[in-house]
């Protein structure tokens, strides 16, 4: 158990700004464990992005405060998923081969196409939260369940959100190469080795939100679909131009999967 512990605080540790106890450092060994607990990051991440948001929504509008809530998300992680979208827009929008690309990723400078693609990643994320709100509200007045089975739907929308994307993102550690050939990436570690206790752990903290949202509606659950299928889609694009990944495509992957959850229920909603 104490070792579970020491790994899971080295994952909370790498993945977000909450302070840590001070024996926790970023020991390789333990790093390679802590992708385990990667989707079960996500629960906290959506965790404090619902509870800002819930708290600002009795003051300020709807709008306001999923804008509150994003800003909540990033400053808990400290924009790290944020930042590797950025810089995958930037190194694939703007290198033509391997050495190209990856030389950009590693610049800490944005370029257009990441503020491009980060103004675009947010109004998204915005636009389909405001609806997705919005739709929970309308049922639950017509249900006459607003007031408690609300708030339950929005966690478990935010947490499923954040952990199912983080299990996509991780997934592909599991199934491709780490593309650096150098440590200068602070990824290299968790991409040397991994047991089948990562892949259980990841998948069950990855699915078991999406499991108890589907309570509520058994096909929310087919939202896994669309966020894998990206998934795939995302792997094999970074096989095609750098053979295989790096941590700014782990984290672009998990924000783009996490956009594709929520239009995925979106879409589940209006058509099922």
């Amino acid at each position: 158990m104490k070792k579970e512990l020491h790994i899971f605080f080295t994952a909370l540790m790498f993945y977000t700004r909450i302070p840590c106890p001070a024996t926790i450092d970023h020991h390789p060994d333990y790093l390679n464990k802590a992708s385990r607990y990667f989707p079960l990051i996500g629960w906290i991440v959506g965790s404090v992005s619902f509870v800002t948001y819930y708290f600002s929504a009795f003051v300020f509008s709807n709008e306001i405060a999923v804008v509150l809530s994003m800003i909540a998300g990033i400053l808990v992680t400290g924009a790290f998923h944020e930042d590797g979208f950025a810089d995958v827009c930037d190194g694939f929008g703007g290198g033509w081969t391997k050495e190209k690309i990856l030389l950009i990723m590693k610049d800490s400078a944005i370029g257009a196409f990441g503020a491009i693609g980060l103004v675009l990643l947010f109004l998204l994320k915005f636009q389909s939260l405001i609806q997705l709100i919005s739709n929970i509200q309308i049922v639950g007045v017509g249900i006459g369940i607003l007031s408690r089975s609300f708030g339950i739907e929005i966690l478990l929308l935010f947490v499923a959100a954040h952990a199912l994307s983080r299990l996509a993102a991780v997934s592909i550690v599991f199934t491709h190469e780490y593309s650096r050939e150098d440590a200068t990436s602070k990824s290299k570690p968790i991409a040397q080795n991994y047991t089948w206790k990562e892949i259980i752990g990841a998948f069950f903290f990855g699915l078991i939100p999406l499991l108890v949202l589907s309570y509520f509606q058994w096909q929310l659950f087919l939202a896994v679909i669309p966020v894998f299928v990206t998934r795939y889609f995302l792997a094999r694009y970074f096989q095609k131009w750098i053979g295989g990944y790096t941590g700014d495509c782990l984290g672009a992957t998990q924000q783009v999967c996490e956009v594709i959850f929520y239009l995925s229920i979106i879409a589940i909603w209006k058509f099922i």
